[in-house]
């Protein structure tokens, strides 16, 4: 029982200091938190204080900006209205001048329409006169007044025409005398200083063979071989009675060349069957492009020529492989450039400016499609397309004519391209066009009046025209050959130059009885 009583006790006992120790603790909790809330109290208060102030100052402050830019803008209204006000003063003033000045006006204008009113009566008294003195004339005369001025006029025309064609015989002359020494020292240095060659191109090639069994394999049964060779490349392949040769027949020198290189390698392998020929004539093909954009890099670097868009490049080099009247296009378009960039440099104009120029002038005439127009047009165009100097398009696309020169290179390339194209041994013509160009020179100048006789000489480079004495007088025949030669100019095409002689011949004959 004691056990069990002091049990009781000590359970007793703790229970009770829990609870007193909570009780203590949690009056401390209490005690600790109402100061706490005291003093937060406290700090809200002092910040809303300090809140409010600054509310207070920052209220005050905009107040005084707003206060200050309403003054600014009533001082700029007043100064304003000031303006406004000196201005309606100004316009016053003016309009009084105006009003002033309008009735001095209105006076004069009076006094001006009094004076009309008289003019017109002293020049109706004026007309009477006249009219009346022009009748007197006409009857002393015989004729009327306009069959007089009509009269006049015919007289002055024929003074005028004779004095304009003298004028211009004299302007030509003395033109000549002065520029013709100079002219002529450019062009001869211009020439001696460009190396030449002569016209070695034409429309078929010769591939020799070493004997005549090799002809039978490259017809190839029933003509497979040279039918394959044929269609990949374009051109004819004819095989004749020609002892140990075979002839390349095309209007395209590059499908010649091809054709001509792939027959070499053909005979030289000995394996002569289509697909051979397929395979041959692919690679000679990529071989000639090749070549063609060596040709193009060298003929830049041997002229100097630098920054070429390399699609240019491409057709200078393809210029090998072409033509024009026999003449390889290359060479033409490399002596083309050298003469140009000579007479630059005499000039005192861009050498490589009109070398640049030179060399493309004719880059129309290189086209992998056949454009439906001019070679100069296409040219210029292609020129614009890659960028090249204003100065460079104009000169290839004026060298014929087709439009309208803008710089001092453009005459140089056109006077460079007649001096390659006209020198002897660098074009070959057609016979048959040798001879409508002939005949159509004498043609075009008999459909002038007065003309008898008409005569092509020189291989075309003269025209002498005989007229007849009593339907040409002198100045008539000086004026037909001006006329002549700009309508020559302006209607055919042809290398160089052409001279036109109009001959007057007067005769008097009588007989002795």
């Amino acid at each position: 029982m004691t056990v069990l009583f002091i049990i009781i006790g000590i359970v007793v006992g703790g229970g009770l200091g829990v609870w007193l120790t909570t009780t203590v603790l949690r009056n401390k909790l209490l005690a600790k938190s109402q100061q706490v809330l005291k003093d937060a109290e406290e700090k809200g208060e002092v910040i809303k204080k300090d809140k409010i102030l600054q509310a207070k100052e920052q209220y005050l402050q905009m107040k005084g900006e707003h206060d200050k830019r309403v003054n600014e803008q009533n001082n700029k209204l007043r100064e304003a209205e000031n303006k406004l006000k000196q201005r309606e003063q100004t316009l016053a003033q003016k309009v009084d001048e105006l009003q002033k000045k309008n009735n001095e006006l209105k006076g004069v204008s009076d006094n001006l329409n009094k004076q009309i009113e008289a003019l017109h009566v002293r020049q109706a008294e004026v007309e009477k006169v006249y009219r009346e003195s022009v009748e007197k004339l006409e009857h002393i005369a015989g004729m009327s007044a306009e069959e007089a001025k009509q009269q006049l006029v015919e007289t002055m025309t024929e003074e005028a025409r004779a004095e304009a064609s003298t004028t211009i015989m004299d302007i030509v002359e003395e033109a000549k005398i002065t520029a013709a020494e100079q002219a002529k020292k450019i062009v001869i240095q211009s020439i001696q200083r460009t190396a030449t060659e002569t016209a070695v191109e034409n429309t078929v090639s010769v591939f020799n063979l070493e004997n005549e069994e090799v002809k039978g394999r490259i017809i190839g049964r029933e003509g497979r071989n040279i039918r394959t060779l044929e269609s990949l490349t374009g051109v004819e392949i004819i095989i004749d009675d020609s002892p140990d040769a075979i002839i390349i027949s095309g209007f395209d020198p590059v499908r010649r060349e091809i054709a001509r290189l792939s027959l070499h390698k053909l005979v030289t392998d000995g394996r002569i069957h289509p697909a051979r020929i397929e395979e041959v004539v692919a690679k000679t093909r990529r071989q000639i492009e090749q070549d063609i954009n060596e040709v193009g890099k060298r003929t830049c670097i041997d002229l100097g020529i630098l920054n070429m868009n390399h699609e240019l490049v491409r057709m200078v080099g393809r210029m090998k492989y072409r033509s024009s009247y026999g003449q390889n296009l290359l060479q033409h378009s490399r002596e083309v450039a050298n003469l140009a960039a000579t007479m630059a440099s005499e000039l005192g104009l861009n050498p490589k400016l009109a070398k640049r120029a030179g060399l493309l002038h004719d880059i129309g005439k290189v086209p992998e499609t056949d454009p439906e127009m001019p070679h100069a047009i296409f040219g210029m165009k292609l020129a614009e397309k890659y960028k090249e100097h204003p100065d460079i398009c104009n000169a290839i696309g004026s060298h014929h004519d087709e439009v309208e020169m803008t710089n001092l290179i453009s005459p140089i390339i056109q006077v460079a391209d007649a001096i390659s194209g006209a020198r002897p041994g660098a074009r070959r013509e057609v016979v048959e066009a040798y001879i409508n160009r002939l005949k159509k020179l004498e043609d075009m100048a008999m459909t002038y009046p007065g003309v008898v006789k008409t005569y092509a000489i020189q291989a075309g480079r003269e025209l002498r025209v005989i007229v007849g004495a009593d339907k040409v007088n002198d100045a008539d025949a000086t004026k037909l050959s001006y006329d002549l030669s700009r309508q020559i100019q302006s209607e055919m095409t042809y290398p160089g130059q052409i001279k036109v002689t109009v001959i007057r011949e007067t005769r008097a004959i009588n007989y002795a009885k």
